[in-house]
């Protein structure tokens, strides 16, 4: 599994795919954040981290889409078939390889946080010496909601990955692959934004939906790690019938 993983990671930076991908992820989450924070006065960040679950749809089968086709197109399939690495071994190194770059992205797209912290700072700074600031007043961006957000963004690109990985894994055609992934997830989305149209739950479905409030909601976090599991256990499946077709 860690060769694999090694391997995958490798394969993302002598190309220029990992280079891409982590490029216009973090430029395009600095525009969504300064559109949605900045420039329209508010501290809150719902907005932004459900624009950044849509950008997923086109981002994630960026890292997917080559998994394993590529292996196919390449003939190179038989000899992971043939190595002394198991079928889930190599299923879960080249998932790692992938969450791991998703979630570095994620982690360096943080920066775009510090000025919501520093405008606030200037804020509360200014009301202190008008005498304005009151004990217990608040101002500025919820960290708790931050915090609770990033663990489900992360959460819905594992699952997000899982399927990437499995669609990967029928094709040897990288752009079938990804536009198939695509089509999967926002479909998906979609769905899941309709389910709950009219209610007061979170359209995206995030595990913060209560963030607010300090409470995980450990429905969707049970719902996407659900969906990881299963669609990494078909791609096993997949490679186990292969192996010994």
């Amino acid at each position: 599994m860690l060769a694999i993983y090694k391997k995958e990671m490798r394969s993302y930076f002598i190309n220029a795919v990992g280079y891409v991908y982590v490029g216009v992820f973090l430029a395009l989450a600095a525009l969504l954040c300064c559109y949605t924070t900045l420039q329209s006065n508010s501290y809150s960040t719902s907005s932004y981290f459900q624009y950044i679950i849509f950008a997923m749809i086109i981002l994630i089968p960026l890292l997917t889409m080559r998994m394993f086709a590529e292996e196919r197109k390449m003939r190179t399939e038989q000899m992971l078939l043939t190595s002394p690495v198991t079928i889930f071994g190599m299923v879960m190194g080249k998932f790692c390889a992938a969450l791991t770059l998703f979630v570095g992205s994620l982690v360096l797209s943080c920066i775009n946080f510090i000025p919501l912290y520093a405008t606030a700072a200037s804020e509360i700074a200014a009301k202190k010496a008008e005498g304005d600031w009151l004990k217990g007043d608040h101002i500025g961006p919820n960290t708790a909601q931050i915090w609770g957000s990033l663990i489900g963004v992360a959460l819905i690109g594992a699952a997000f990955i899982a399927i990437g990985l499995f669609v990967s894994s029928l094709t040897e055609n990288q752009l079938s692959a990804a536009v198939i992934t695509i089509g999967v997830l926002l479909t998906m989305i979609v769905l899941n934004i309709l389910s709950q149209a009219g209610s007061d739950e979170d359209g995206t479905r995030l595990i913060t939906s209560y963030a607010v409030r300090y409470v995980l909601d450990w429905s969707a976090l049970i719902y996407y790690v659900s969906l990881t599991f299963i669609f990494l256990y078909l791609t096993v499946r997949v490679y186990e019938r292969r192996r010994w077709a």
